[in-house]
């Protein structure tokens, strides 16, 4: 089985000229850690293998699988840039490369990152020739805990509910081509209010003086507003339409994603420097006075299904940007309205579509692992880049910058912990103030969050009415820990069930492969047990639930998919038990 990942890498942000950079690259091993000593960033030495990008060496997809760790790997290849091209800028772009990256164009440093999960680009049009050009890209990716690895392992094997790391570049390459100005960043925040979006649009040069914004619905242009630029970042706010005809029809819901599309075209001098595509639904997300979730001003029931978002074959690397599809399809046909992806920013695809396909989501922060000055350092700067990218996703309904105080270890009681936790909350509310947040999902909650979450993998659902179907969460204790950390006093948030279940089956477990208490000998059983426990979540009056998990994840069995997506039981079925009677 041949992979490959030829589509437009960002849909969200679409640019109509670039060339695709996937496909077979050079690739070499560096536990001696002396490529650059044995000149591999001139790009004139051949490296020993071949690897298919952008799948990790230890997967199958990537045409390598070798599990054994290796800190240190070298990309290398050439393209060809036209003489199409040649009046052209050149942005060079990574969706994901794990963890320290460094490219080499034609010998030439270009750019360099570090984070694991977050999208980079950087412009390498000084560095190219015409016709034939070389690019190399040395990745270390340490293990090591105080960096964000997500469920990556730190020891570089699996074990718990760890896997097997994906090493190097992760998601898609490419090469965007713009004039003599390029937007390298933008935000877009829809107002239910005020039927308007608005935001900051950032150049790369600050040469650019206007930007024309184009409104599309249902295939209709329904606005086009001019702005000048102020500098290299500029706020600008897009009215849509006249109040008195607004009304729910043009809303975005799970049951009726209506989208508007949207053209942001850069000019420099009268002359168009950079056109980028995107789209976005018109939805807002906020908590009543009683304490409810809302939709556009309607309470949400929140039916999510942990998604960690691994495939087999290919690790954390979606195999076909319809695998994210089928997906999100599948969670719809077992009755779930959303997703909390958990431990990592997922392929741009997943969310393309679940704004199309109207399936909420939540977006996590990969975990650290051990709390120190490095770790504030590595999990503040990334949270901000994929904060960056995150906030222009229309199913995004909520953050989570940190999850079970991993990486805070002592947040029940330790100060300068929870305080980090708080510093979290409030950076993202200064980033994107319209979402929720949930600032450490599961337990020990600290005071500033906006939703208080629940982890409890209990046998007994009938636990789930006696713990938490009563108003005094303070003294609440899931999974043996308390609901709130030390000082920190439950205020009215909403409370959302966000992981519990973890059923598997009996006949999949053993050899390191485990689910949540014991398996369930048969699907009789398994639904049986899952009904019982939706019976208990629906009992004890939460504000929604999101129960483990998706799929099967390399060790860890206990999904309501096979690791390869085929179905354990009767979707139909766990529609009727998930759904409820909400």
């Amino acid at each position: 089985m041949s992979f490959e990942r030829n589509e437009y890498p960002r849909p969200q942000f679409r640019r109509d000229e670039w060339l695709p950079l996937n496909g077979e690259w050079e690739f070499e091993l560096d536990d001696e850690n002396d490529g650059e000593k044995r000149g591999l960033p001139t790009g004139r030495v051949a490296l020993n293998r071949k690897i298919n990008v952008p799948f990790s060496y230890q997967y199958a997809a990537s045409g390598i699988k070798e599990e054994e760790f290796h800190e240190t790997v070298w990309y290398r290849r050439t393209f060809f840039v036209g003489a199409e091209f040649a009046k052209k800028r050149a942005l060079l772009c990574f969706n994901a490369c794990d963890y320290e990256t460094q490219v080499w164009i034609n010998g030439g440093c270009a750019a360099t990152h570090t984070g694991g999960y977050s999208p980079f680009s950087a412009d390498i049009t000084d560095f190219l020739t015409a016709g034939e050009n070389s690019i190399v890209v040395r990745c270390r990716d340490p293990l090591d805990p105080s960096i964000p690895r997500g469920k990556q392992s730190w020891t570089g094997k699996k074990f718990g509910c760890w896997y097997i790391p994906n090493t190097g570049i992760w998601q898609s390459v490419w090469i965007d081509f713009f004039g003599t100005d390029c937007i390298s960043a933008y935000s877009l925040i829809p107002d239910t209010d005020t039927c308007s979006f608005s935001g900051e649009l950032s150049t790369l040069y600050g040469k650019a003086d206007e930007v024309e914004i184009l409104v599309s619905y249902d295939g209709q242009r329904i606005k086009k507003q001019r702005i000048s630029l102020d500098g290299k970042h500029t706020r600008y706010t897009v009215r849509l339409m006249e109040l008195d005809f607004v009304d729910e029809s043009f809303f975005w819901t799970p049951e009726q994603p209506n989208l508007f599309y949207v053209d942001f075209k850069l000019f420099d001098g009268g002359r168009e420097a950079d056109t980028a595509h995107t789209r976005f639904g018109l939805r807002k997300i906020s908590v009543d006075g009683s304490g409810n979730v809302c939709l556009n001003g309607r309470k949400l029931y929140q039916r999510l299904i942990l998604d960690q978002g691994y495939w087999p074959e290919s690790g954390l690397t979606p195999p076909s940007a319809d695998a994210v599809k089928e997906d999100i399809l599948l969670a719809k046909e077992m009755g779930f309205n959303g997703a909390r992806k958990h431990q990592k920013l997922e392929d741009p695809y997943f969310y393309y579509y679940a704004e199309e396909l109207g399936f909420l989501t939540w977006c996590e922060m990969p975990s650290a692992y051990q709390f120190n000055a490095g770790e504030i350092a590595a999990q503040t700067r990334e949270w901000q880049e994929i904060l960056a990218t995150a906030q222009n996703f229309t199913s995004n309904i909520c953050y989570v910058p940190l999850n079970e105080s991993w990486g805070v270890r002592k947040i029940l009681s330790d100060r300068d912990q929870q305080n980090y936790a708080r510093a979290l909350y409030y950076l993202t509310k200064a980033i994107d103030g319209s979402r929720l947040i949930s600032t450490n999902d599961g337990w020990e909650n600290v005071d500033t969050t906006d939703v208080v979450s629940v982890h409890d993998y209990a046998f007994d659902s009938s636990d789930f009415s006696k713990k938490y179907g009563r108003p005094e969460p303070d003294g609440l204790y899931p999974q043996g820990r308390k609901l709130m950390a030390e000082n920190c006093k439950y205020a009215g948030q909403p409370i959302l069930f966000t992981e519990f279940g973890g059923i598997a089956l009996r006949e999949t477990e053993g050899d390191g492969n485990w689910g949540y208490n014991s398996g369930a000998a048969d699907e009789t059983e398994f639904l049986s047990r899952y009904a019982d426990l939706l019976r208990g979540v629906y009992g004890a009056d939460f504000q929604g639930f999101c129960y483990t998990q998706l799929t099967d994840v390399q060790q860890e069995v206990n999904g309501l998919l096979y690791a390869d997506r085929k179905r354990k039981f009767d979707t139909a079925k766990i529609k009727e038990i998930t759904q409820g009677n909400k």
